[in-house]
This record gives structure tokens, sequence and C-alpha cells, in this order.
């Protein structure tokens, strides 16, 4: 076997970004990915890094902690990063991507690269020698769940996610809608889809009473805060939808010359726009019922939907007790561990441990010293949050500036203060990539 080679197991975003560090450093990589073989109840094609429950990579400026983070991706030179500038549509102060245009991106680039060979298979165990990434996600095939189950000694954890569903741009009734991006930011990317209080009451009346789909462990497994069934969240209370999709801040009805009562805003979703996403919109209601009770949404009288939401059951291992800050498995050093299955939350996230993963597998496996990134920098936080030792169980986290370390002298201002984090963090991670890596900043 070649020195450098790597094995990846897992084409999502982890994976691919993964197998793509190790290659552009000179690594030898194969790459499994079980799909279209084996496919999962949340994955449609066979295309790798399939974006799942959404087209959007979250804030776009270094204000926020997941801007940050994909800026420290893009100087990296993430793959990932890439594909999203290269399929990028319209979504205000936000980054969204065409969806399969964004996949097909990212599997011709590794599939075309001649350091990696894809091979359509599904892994039950993990190697038993050379190096390798688990990037398998939370979806993880029950054959090799059980394997790494047993291996880790250490009981899996797992929490509910969930995907809006997707309705055809000619069938929103745009004469109940308008054009806007909240508070004016960017262009006006998203379809505004306003209701006033009697028609928001009648909409939340059917939503709490509406069926849903019976999932196993559904009483005893948490949903993902982040991802929360809108039905879940409407069982808080009334008003909690209208703090949260429904919140109608920012935005004015060019009808009426108002804030509406709510607003539920839809995103585009692919680069004809032919297709526009539920923001927030999260559900397991079944699908009879989500055409229901959605329609009673003026905008979305007479919606065809071109995909229903549905819900699943993430898996992830509890990485505080299994892995180093590297990565690595604590008991077998050569297996690196990225994505979703850490306990990450989020496409951006999950490609940035894949990211990192890649590059130390690449080190380890020329006998090099695997690198810790600084804890000030979005990577750094991120990792030192799923690894550290706590006795608190780990739940899945997207990165926020609350996981930096504290500034010396923090501006007052919240958003000065955020981008004082930033620029402390890219500092850092030019200083440290300069002296470990010159190749990936400074070269």
């Amino acid at each position: 076997m070649n020195s450098k080679s790597v094995t990846v197991i897992g084409g999502g975003l982890a994976g691919a970004e993964a197998a793509w560090q190790l290659a552009r450093q000179g690594a030898a990589v194969t790459l499994y990915e079980m799909r279209p073989k084996l496919s999962t109840g949340a994955h449609h094609t066979a295309l790798l890094a399939e974006l799942v429950c959404s087209n959007s990579l979250r804030a776009a400026d270094l204000g926020n902690a997941v801007g940050l983070l994909k800026e420290e991706l893009r100087q990296l030179d993430s793959l990932i990063m890439r594909a999203a500038a290269a399929t990028e549509v319209p979504a205000g102060g936000a980054t969204a991507v065409d969806r399969t245009e964004f996949a097909q991106f990212v599997t011709r680039a590794v599939e075309s690269h001649p350091l990696i060979t894809v091979c359509r298979q599904e892994i039950t165990e993990l190697p038993k020698s050379g190096t390798v990434i688990v990037a398998s996600g939370p979806l993880t095939s029950s054959a090799l769940a059980e394997h790494l189950r047993q291996a880790l000694e250490a009981p899996y954890l797992a929490f509910f996610d969930a995907a809006a569903p997707i309705v055809l741009a000619d069938s929103i009734d745009m004469s109940q809608a308008f054009m806007a991006s909240r508070y004016g930011k960017g262009e006006a990317a998203y379809i505004n889809c306003p209701l006033n209080e009697e028609e928001y009451d009648r909409f939340y009346q059917a939503l709490i009473a509406a069926e849903r789909q019976q999932l196993s462990d559904i009483d005893t497994t948490a949903c993902f805060e982040g991802c929360m069934p809108i039905e879940s969240m409407a069982d808080r209370g009334r008003d909690t939808p209208l703090f949260g999709p429904l919140k109608p801040v920012g935005l004015t009805d060019p009808r009426t010359g108002k804030r509406p009562f709510a607003v539920l805003q839809l995103r585009q979703d692919n680069r004809g726009a032919t297709m526009y996403n539920l923001v927030g919109f999260q559900t397991r209601l079944t699908w009879r019922e989500q055409k229901r009770v959605f329609s009673l949404i003026p905008a979305l009288r007479h919606a065809e939907y071109v995909r229903f939401g549905v819900m699943h059951r993430n898996t992830f291992i509890d990485s505080r007790s299994v892995l180093w800050p590297t990565l690595q498995w604590r008991k077998d050093a050569r297996v690196f561990f990225a994505g979703q299955v850490t306990g990450v939350e989020g496409y951006v996230e999950s490609a940035a441990t894949g990211l990192v993963a890649g590059i130390n597998a690449y080190r380890f496996a020329q006998g090099m010293e695997p690198l810790v990134l600084p804890v000030v920098t979005a990577h750094g936080a991120l990792i030192n949050y799923i690894t550290e030792h706590s006795p608190s169980p780990l739940q899945p986290m997207n990165v926020t500036f609350g996981l930096f370390p504290p500034l010396a002298s923090p501006p007052r201002e919240r958003r000065l203060r955020n981008l004082a984090y930033a620029e402390r963090a890219m500092r850092e991670l030019t200083e440290f990539f300069c002296k470990h890596s010159p190749n990936c900043l400074c070269g």
C-alpha cells in the first residue's frame, strides 16, 4: 500500500472535503460511498455531497460565526466553498446554492481527481490497516453503525432531524405574496407569504391538530433545536412560531405599507428559480396533512409540492469520550472521524471537520504530528467543543461565537465584538498554518 494512501468512508460533505484535502496534499485516496447500492431515508440521488435538509449554507458575513467558518474554509481551499461559489443562488444576507448543481460540482471534482478513486459499495467495518477517515454521516448504515458501536465501546447518541417541503414557483400565488429580504439586506431574494391574525389563528389550530408521522423512539429522542419541526414549535404555544420561522420583523407588506402579523419566507432552491423551499418549515406531518395545512397560508393555497417534508433519526458518537482534538480515535490513532457523526450540526460544520480530518490524516500517514487548530479560530472552537472533556453529554452544535475564548478587550457593541472575534481568528489561522503547513495559506 502507498504510504500516502488513505481510506475515506462516506461521500457526504465531510467525506468529499476530506478526500479533496488529502488529494491536494498528494495522498492517494479511496473514497467509499454506499449510494446508490444502499440508500437512506433522506437522500434522493447518488451524487456526492447531496444536500438533504436545506440548500442554505446560512449567514454570509464575518459578523456571524458561520460566516467566519466559511471564510476560514475558503482560505484553506475548501472544495465545498468552491462548489458554493460556483452554484450560488440569491438569498439576501445568506449563502444558498442550487442543490443539484452543487452536488454535481463536488461529484465531478472528486471523481475526476487523478489521486481519488471512488468505490460505490457499503463498508461494514473499519479496515484493519492503513489511515482511515470515518465520515459516514448521521445516517450510517446499520452494519457499520453496529460495528462502530462495539469498536468504540460507547453507545450512540441520537436526535431527530427534519427537512422542509419544496414547492414549484409557478404554483405560488404571487398576488398574496411579495419579494423582499428581511431588513432590506441584499437583493429582494425571498418570496414572503404574509398572514393576518385571523389567517394565522386558523393555520395554527390546524397545525397543532394535524396528523403526524409515527417514528420509533420519537418520545425518547430529542429534536435538534435548530431544525425543530414547525408543529413541535407550535406545541409550545401560539406565539412560538411568531418568534421563529413565521416572524414578521424586518418586513413590510407593500399592499398595506405595514408589517404583517406573520410571514412565511420561501427561499430559491435552484438556479432556474423554478423551486422554492419553505424556510424553517421542517415537519413530520403526514404528506396529506402538509398539503392541507400549509394551503391555509394564502400564497400557498394552490401550491404544488416537489418534495414534502420528511423526518429522520440522526446518530452520532460521543466524541468527548472517543476523540482527540485532532479528530483521531483515542484507541487507534490511525482512525479519524469527521462530519455529523462527530456531533457537529450543519453543512458548513461538517465540511470543516472533513477539512481538518483530511489535513491531519495526511500528516499522520506521512509520520508527521497531526494539528490541533487554535481554539480562537472557528474550526478550533468547534472541534474543541465536541472533543473537550465534560461531565455533560454531548449535544449537537452549530458554530457560534459562544464557543470562542473571550476577547481581551471586547467592544460593547455586539456586531463590533463579533467582528473582533473574526479578525483575531483570521490572524491566528494565517500565523498557525504559515508555521505548520505553509502550502495551505502561505504558498
